[in-house]
């Protein structure tokens, strides 16, 4: 290294060079850099989500779920493998170990699931196979409301909104909550099926072939060709009124004859509701890898060319916005490293009494973390949480280096009165093997950090790779830049007072002085001390709060509610109503999105409240208090399961607790009951709260058992009795 700085010492211009290349691909690495809150975090989970509509959680149990963890069983590297069963749902979840490629995991995952489709019932939806990705989660909610129909409200959303972000860069998945989409319904008359002696297999097998349309092939015209199509398709719902279900003889029989026909909308299965008014929310998420702060500006940038577009009675506001946030965090963390390398730079200041060598320190701070940034775009990483934490640590670290290099050149100028170009050259060669062997070992100390196993390891890997890479960097500017500048640009003091004696180091060295000598003349004391303080690092580690992740203060928070199974749409509307009539008594309340059967299932007995607080400057109350009173307030709900949480930033829609119990066993009766002592044994432990159970009772259910003989007389089979009971109940 003493090389290289002799060479730049005598040709400058190379020095400048070299350091002007690490900043310039530093700077454009910058520009390329996403910004989000935490650093993306590949984990090796893959789900299977399959849908056999109307299925009991048994029989979801026994024909799905079992089937498809018997299969993909076999794959290498499954960790934990689990599976929830609901209501026309099946949940699997494979959780593979961490040194497994996601990739590769979820392509394993596939071709097992391609192998058994034909095993799983007919009626079942195609399962779909999904890799957990942590950054591809919610980012902004958007909420519009209007004195409109529903309906319309829903219709002019996803003609004039939905369908324009969708497409946009960085957006992966637009969902609806509390929309009615248009349906046209045929509501039949069960006494007129019967006097025209029809069944509802008819019905509906009329309705399937005369509303077709279809293609007719080529008619070759001689030198023409001619596309035939058949035009069968019903062009206005009062049309569907005039569908002939029967000849009956030369007299018709037609759907206004035994039914009547509705222009309205599909059953509501979820609802969303914003400070008590009605309204339709659009959850974006974006894609994997992306930018959440673009994509969230993006999206508010492409709504607010289309509010000419859109009515003006609609009123567009943002919910769960990550964005300002992030972007308060961010900015936060740039203060303290603009801040820290300033400080830095004053108290060289005050210790060299030199502007010019005050200068040429601090120019190795911008120098090494604009360099590091180049690293930190080529592995992939963002400016994030954890890697501004790197780079605020080390600001006081690169520094440490030029200073080093510097005070040694200094100290050659003034002692030894040389001139600036052989001060740097010796001054350099004098120190520049404790400066090398002083930076490797701290980086020796940051790259286990950056090469732990783990969960733990895969959030602080990109800590580890940025903070060893400015302190090399920095080692690079002391070697380089530092001496240059030190030859060029500082200036030799005649006569002037060496720095030693100034004031300030004759008053710091007497009680140093006095300290030293006392340490020297009582050193069981010393090591005594250092012994007990060694110790103590173990009782005081035992005493201190842990955590995965800090809790920050985000001016908001969510009570979700589970209601008692069977509940309906409007009966847990009312209850999520009265919880927002308690919420809306907490200080700092800003305002309330409600949203019932939100989830992926349309589970209507599922409620959220999103309570979004003012900011904390102008509240009293931290965002951890008023989470206590709303937790009291909602002590009166008894009956229902009530947490209070923090939302989630990654938004996987996995289990977010602190922790949990996995109860195994094959009698569910038998697992209910430990669940529920278990249960309250933990609600009667001081600090534990929200406590959940994953099993459900069923919903209340009514039971169709069929006579087989009758229905044989009758000429009918099992399966067109439940096939007339689905559409006339549950609707085809």
């Amino acid at each position: 290294m003493q090389k290289l700085a002799q060479i730049c010492i005598k040709r400058p211009v190379f020095a400048t060079m070299l350091i002007m290349a690490l900043v310039v691909l530093g700077l454009d690495s910058y520009r390329k850099l996403g910004v989000d809150f935490f650093p993306k975090i590949e984990l090796p989970i893959v789900t299977i989500t399959t849908t056999l509509r109307g299925a009991a959680p048994e029989e979801v149990e026994s024909q799905v779920s079992k089937r498809i963890e018997e299969a993909v069983n076999t794959i290498s590297g499954i960790d934990d493998l689990r599976s929830n069963s609901s209501e026309g749902v099946s949940i699997v979840s494979i959780q593979f170990v961490l040194e497994k490629d996601a990739d590769v995991a979820a392509q394993e995952v596939r071709d097992k699931i391609s192998a058994i489709l034909r095993d799983l019932p007919q009626d079942v939806d195609p399962p779909v196979v999904e890799k957990l990705a942590t950054d591809a989660s919610p980012v902004v909610n958007v909420v519009i409301s209007s004195p409109r129909d529903l309906r319309e409200t829903t219709k002019i959303v996803d003609d004039r909104i939905k369908k324009n972000i969708e497409s946009l860069p960085g957006v992966g998945q637009v969902r609806f909550v509390g929309d009615r989409q248009r349906q046209i319904q045929v509501w039949l008359n069960g006494d007129q099926l019967y006097s025209y002696n029809l069944n509802v297999d008819q019905v509906r097998a009329a309705l399937a072939s005369q509303n077709v349309e279809i293609p007719g092939g080529r008619i070759d015209a001689g030198s023409r060709e001619i596309s035939l199509r058949t035009l069968g398709r019903v062009e206005k719902p009062a049309d569907f009124a005039n569908v002939i279900v029967s000849p009956n003889g030369g007299a018709p029989i037609r759907i206004k004859d035994i039914g009547d026909v509705v222009d309205g909308f599909e059953e509501p299965r979820s609802f969303a509701r914003l400070d008590g008014k009605p309204a339709v929310v659009l959850e974006v998420r974006k894609q994997e890898g992306t930018n959440t702060l673009d994509v969230i500006s993006t999206v508010k940038g492409r709504i607010g060319e289309l509010k000419n577009l859109i009515p003006s009675d609609f009123e567009i506001t943002y919910a769960r916005d990550q964005s300002s946030f992030i972007r308060e965090s961010f900015q936060a963390v740039q203060e303290h490293l603009i801040l820290g390398g300033i400080l830095a730079a004053i108290i060289v200041m005050l210790f060299i009494r030199n502007w010019r060598a005050t200068l040429i320190a601090a120019i190795a701070i911008p120098t090494s973390i604009v360099s590091t940034y180049t690293l930190m775009n080529a592995m992939g990483f963002s400016l994030n949480q954890i890697t501004m934490l790197a780079l605020t640590l080390v600001v006081g670290i690169v520094i440490d280096d030029a200073i080093v290099v510097l005070e040694n050149i200094f100290r050659f100028m003034e002692e030894k009165k040389m001139g600036p170009v052989e001060a740097a050259i010796e001054g350099t060669k004098d120190i520049g093997l404790a400066v090398l062997a002083t930076t490797l070992s701290l980086v020796i100390i940051f790259l286990p950090v950056a090469l732990m196993s783990g969960i733990v390891g895969r959030f602080m890997s990109s800590f580890g790779y940025t903070a060893a890479f400015a302190i090399m960097v920095s080692l690079v500017v002391s070697f380089t830049l530092t001496p240059m500048l030190s030859a060029r640009f500082l200036k030799p003091s005649h006569g002037a007072e060496a720095t030693k004696e100034t004031w300030l180091f004759r008053v710091m060295a007497v009680p140093y002085r006095t300290m030293l000598l006392w340490s020297m003349r009582h050193r069981w004391v010393i090591a005594v001390v250092c012994i007990l303080v060694t110790l103590s690092t173990g009782p005081l580690f035992m005493m201190i709060g842990k955590d995965f992740l800090p809790t920050d203060d985000q001016s908001e928070f969510e009570v979700t509610v589970r209601m008692p199974a069977g509940s309906s749409l409007s009966g847990s509307e009312n209850v999520v109503k009265q919880m927002e009539a308690d919420l809306k008594t907490l200080p700092g309340v800003r305002n309330m999105l409600s949203g019932i059967g939100t989830d992926i299932r349309r589970q209507v007995d599922r409620g959220s409240i999103l309570v979004e607080l003012v900011d904390p400057k102008e509240r009293k109350q931290t965002q951890k208090q008023i989470m206590l009173m709303a937790r009291e307030k909602m002590l009166r709900y008894k009956d229902l399961v009530v947490g209070v949480k923090l939302p989630s930033l990654f938004g996987n829609g996995g289990n977010d607790s602190d922790f949990a119990y996995y109860l195994q066993g094959p009698d569910l009766n038998q697992l209910e009951k430990y669940a529920a002592t278990l249960k309250a044994t933990l609600g009667a432990m001081p600090g534990v709260v929200d406590l959940d159970s994953s099993y459900e009772a069923g919903k209340p259910e009514f039971n169709v058992h069929i006579n087989r003989d009758k229905a044989a007389d009758l000429g009918v089979n099992v399966q067109s009795v439940a096939t007339a009971l689905r559409t006339l109940v549950g609707g085809d």
